[in-house]
This record gives structure tokens, sequence and C-alpha cells, in this order.
């Protein structure tokens, strides 16, 4: 079984929530622009985010965060090309976007997650944190396919 569950807490982990402030998290990117206006911190550029239990890599990751600053992330994209990689799995796909307020990751545009298991294809990947319910759906007439190994 494909335990996508396991990957998205940790990329939450590494983007809101206290763990945030306890856990030392590295950043790196050609560029960094913060637009205090829009509230908005803007890594482009080779990105690549180092938590101690998760790396995302992208061309372009984008935090909008509230009034608590840069620790209150309101959603976090990552786009161009994502890679999310834990210990266990590895999962890519065009963009993905986490908000906390309703505890959603998207995973968007040519998923494919891998595990020692096997690998699972998809168009969206969609999940529930707060449930963990994960969804994969095909979408355009797409299928959700799967290979898998037995044991």
């Amino acid at each position: 079984m494909i335990r996508t569950a396991l990957l998205v807490p940790l990329l939450l982990a590494l983007l809101a929530g206290p763990a945030l402030s306890q856990t030392q998290v590295e950043i790196s990117a050609d560029q960094l622009t913060v637009e205090e206006t829009r509230s908005e911190a803007v890594f482009t550029g080779n990105v690549k985010v180092v938590h101690p239990t998760v790396t995302v890599w992208a061309p372009r990751v984008v935090a909008i965060y509230g009034e608590g600053g840069t620790s209150d992330i309101e959603s976090f994209t990552a786009s161009g090309g994502v890679r999310l990689k834990t210990k266990d799995q590895d999962a890519t796909g065009e963009n993905a976007v986490f908000t906390p307020s309703d505890q959603l990751l998207r995973l968007t545009g040519n998923v494919k997650v891998t595990n020692s298991s096997g690998t699972v294809n998809a168009t969206e990947l969609v999940v529930n944190l707060e449930t963990d319910v994960s969804t994969f759906t095909g979408g355009g007439g797409g299928r959700v396919t799967g290979v898998f190994t037995s044991q």
C-alpha cells in the first residue's frame, strides 16, 4: 500500500505550526523576494527545502503568510515540477499546494508516488491531513494506475 499519508504530514511539519519554530529548516534558492505588501515570500531558481524528515525541490516556491509573519503560513505553493522525498517515499508532480486552514495538500499534474511497495500514477492527489484520507484522481478521461509488488 502506498503511504501518502506519511509524506504529507512531513511536508506540513516543514511548513506550518509549532514544529517549524522548533525544527531547523534550510532553504536555498537562486533568489528570494519578499513582498511585504502582499505578505508573500517567493523563492525562485533551483529551490531546495531541507527538513530533517522531508526534502522538497521545485523551480519556484511561494509562501503566503498572515499577520504573524513568516511563521504564520496561510498557503504554500511549489510549482514548475515538484519533488517531495522522505526516507520511504518519493512523490512528483507539476504543482503542490498546501493550505493549513483546511489541512489539504494537493499535488497535481503527472502525479507519481513511489515507495518500496509500488507506484501510483494520477492526475491529482489530494491528502486530507485531518482524516488521513488520500485520494488519487485520473481526470480528463485519464485513469489512476498502479503497479504493486507483492511480498
